[in-house]
This record gives C-alpha cells, structure tokens and sequence, in this order.
C-alpha cells in the first residue's frame, strides 16, 4: 500500500494532467484548433496526460494550429473580392499602364503575400521542438497501448510464469507496438502517399525502433517499482492513484530513451519530422 503523502501527491498531480489533457482537446475540438496532420489532434492531448504542463507548454507555444475555419472563409471572400476587383480594373489598366500597372493594383488589393508574416502556428520550430514533438507522437501510441494492457492485464489476474510484472511487459510491449504503428502509419502515409499495405509497412519500420527504445525505459522504471520500490508482498495495483503516478513517470523516462533513437531515424529519413 502506497504512503498517504504519495497518494495525495498522485491525486495532485493526476489532476493537474487531466487537466492539461483537457485543455489541449478542449482548444482543439471547441476552439477549431485542429492540426493540419489528424492524427496529432490526439496526440498532444495524450502526452499531456504524463508529461502535464509541460505538454500544455509545448502544444501551446509551438504545437497550436490557426484557427481555420471562419478565419479561412474570410480570407477566400476577401481573396475572391480582390481578384474580382482586379479583374474587372485589369483590362482598363492593361491598355493604360500594361502588365506592371495590374501587378500594382494586385500588390494595393493585397494579393501579394510575399510579405505576409506566417501565422503564429506556423512560424519556423528550432530543431529541438520538431524533436519533441516527434518523441511526444511515438510516445502517445505507447502511452495508450500501456494504458489499456495494464488494466486489460489487472482485470484479468493474468502472470507469466506467476509473475505479474512478465504479464504486464508482454502486454505493454504489443499493445503498444499495435498503436504505435497505427499513430505513425496516420502520419506517414499521408505524408508519402502510400496505400494501406506499404503505409502498414513503413510505419512499422519508422516505429519499431522508437517505440523498443520508449518501452525500455518505461520497463526499466517498473522492475525499479516492482522489486525496489514496492516489492511483493506490497506491490501496487493500477486501481491506486499512486500506482499511475509511478507509471507517468516511467513513461516520462521511456520519453527521453527514446529520444536518440526518434533523432537517428529522422536523421536517416525513415521517419518524417512532424
């Protein structure tokens, strides 16, 4: 049985990361913030449920799209009215004043874009932000597959070899693998234009080696709690606030073993920076 300080601490901090997480989706879903890849429209929402403000940080100052909706339909009206506007005073000014007088009348209705600044989404990342938000895409598919294994795991009272922790490494390990290829092929198929079989593929060769890295830092950190921490016979369970608050840590540590392995395969061009 965890301590009572650790138990507050858990609920503390597992408060503040659903609540992170729901700021993400909340600005996302509500706000019509959703990312141009779809797939990061769940990604950042789940790094925020371990990662918590830091998450929030990373998605608000870098990872936040424009709102694309109204704001994209106001463009096109106006970018519609301008040409309409050009048009029309395009064939007075051809006779007049030739070809460099309509690019004046184009540059003053404001379809010269040259200058424009990009939008606060979309400004240039520095190199260790795209990383990030590399790490926080293979990561969330870990995530989620660990998640669902060590409930699906606790629920069913399922050992190898008697050992829970045997268990919980065999099923972490391919749910995770299950959803980290699925996040990544929503990523590189697009990007490449790949069809089901060869998308399937690919994300299997970019996520395999990232998401092994992921996991061994994770696994590392629950023999730690397994035999260090909280041996047998006072183990913690995934019913107790604590138990996840040990869990978002490791997945925090799993987050940076994975980072030299996310660098070296997007250096390699196996994986595409997000």
């Amino acid at each position: 049985m965890a301590p009572l300080w650790l138990t507050v601490v858990a609920w503390l901090y597992l408060s503040v990361c659903f609540s992170c997480a729901g700021v993400i989706a909340y600005d996302i879903a509500l706000n019509r913030r959703r990312q141009p890849m779809g797939v990061m429209n769940f990604v950042f929402p789940i790094t925020a449920l371990y990662f918590g403000p830091f998450a929030l940080a990373l998605y608000w100052h870098w990872g936040r799209a424009t709102a694309r909706t109204a704001m994209a339909s106001m463009s096109m009206s106006r970018a519609a009215a301008s040409r309409a506007a050009v048009a029309s005073a395009g064939d007075v000014m051809q006779a007049l004043g030739g070809q460099s007088a309509c690019h004046e009348i184009a540059g003053a209705a404001g379809l010269d874009s040259a200058d424009e600044p990009a939008p606060p989404g979309e400004r240039a990342r520095p190199w260790w932000v795209t990383m990030a938000i590399e790490v926080s895409h293979c990561g969330s598919g870990c995530t989620l597959g660990d998640v669902i294994a060590e409930f699906a795991i606790f629920w069913l009272g399922l050992t190898i070899a008697g050992v829970t922790l045997g268990a919980e490494y065999a099923g972490d390990y391919i749910f995770a693998l299950a959803f980290g290829i699925i996040f990544q092929y929503f990523a590189i198929a697009p990007m490449r234009g790949l069809g089901l079989k060869d998308g399937l593929v690919a994300a299997a060769k970019a996520d395999f080696i990232s998401l092994t890295a992921f996991e061994i830092g994770l696994f590392g950190w629950m023999a730690v709690m397994a035999f260090v921490l909280f041996p047998a016979p006072h183990h913690l369970m995934p019913s107790s606030a604590a138990y996840w608050l040990l869990m978002q840590i490791g997945m925090i540590i799993g987050y940076l073993t994975s980072w030299p392995a996310n660098v070296w395969l997007v250096n390699r061009g196996i994986k595409v920076p997000m």
